[in-house]
């Protein structure tokens, strides 16, 4: 048995949590003594790691009280599936901090990586996922039409064109130092804005959006960050100079 200070320190979790999940229902300790103190047995252990997984998914209490509170609830199937998320998990881990070393390599001239390496950890099904998302933020006939223009490429073309997007970024990187609104940083933004063309033709509030979508897309952000930490936060800023430029 152990007490709530042992479990605490056992689980990393504080005092207060255990407290807690107590009040609410989720974690009730095995027994309590004469003296007050809640004490924990294995079952009990078992189930805060159980709840602590849950926590790691994001999931909220109140769910989590749910899902567990069903009489149909299997631990042992529950701990299955926790293993194969945390699986596909460490293998999407695997590929990205290849990716970042990779990434590291070419900005200190070590290696040059081609653009698909450059992207490296997204799967096909992610990708469709952008483009059902893009879909529900665009109107969705420019959208498959993007992907029909993308498409009917020849693959010759489709790499000169993403070879065309990494000098973009790159050559943002280097301005950085000089500033969002300098003119350097406003050259490649109109770089990056005939890029896109090859794509779809953006007006400029749809150019903004797409930006701030670098920005603010963990997904997306990811992918700058490997690039540099900062840009995807340049690229929103400069863009948006560039826009209220072109708006006067």
């Amino acid at each position: 048995m152990f007490t709530v200070k042992q479990l605490s320190k056992i689980a990393g979790v504080t005092p207060r949590t255990l407290h807690h999940y107590d009040g609410i229902g989720l974690l009730k300790p095995t027994r309590v003594g004469d003296n007050g103190y809640r004490y924990y047995g294995e079952e009990s252990l078992l189930r805060l790691q159980q709840i602590l997984f849950y926590r790691e998914l994001d999931m909220p209490l109140d769910e989590i009280r749910k899902i567990m509170g069903r009489r149909d609830f299997d631990a042992l199937s529950a701990l299955e599936t926790h293993k194969e998320s945390l699986i596909r998990q460490m293998e999407k881990t695997k590929r990205l901090l290849i990716t970042v070393g990779n990434t590291i390599n070419h900005l200190k001239g070590k290696k040059i990586m081609s653009e698909k390496e450059l992207f490296k950890g997204f799967s096909d099904e992610e990708q469709e996922q952008y483009a059902q998302e893009a879909e529900q933020l665009y109107d969705p006939e420019t959208v498959r039409e993007s992907n029909r223009k993308w498409k009917a490429y020849s693959a010759a073309k489709k790499e000169a064109i993403m070879a065309e997007g990494k000098a973009v970024y790159v050559d943002m990187i280097a301005v950085m130092p000089k500033g969002a609104n300098s003119s350097e940083a406003q050259a490649v933004v109109e770089r990056w804005h005939k890029h896109m063309q090859y794509f779809w033709t953006p007006n400029l509030d749809q150019l903004r959006e797409l930006a701030k979508g670098y920005n603010d897309d963990a997904r997306f952000k990811a992918n700058f960050d490997k690039l540099h930490p900062k840009l995807a936060g340049f690229i929103l800023e400069a863009v948006a100079a560039y826009v209220e430029a072109k708006k006067k």
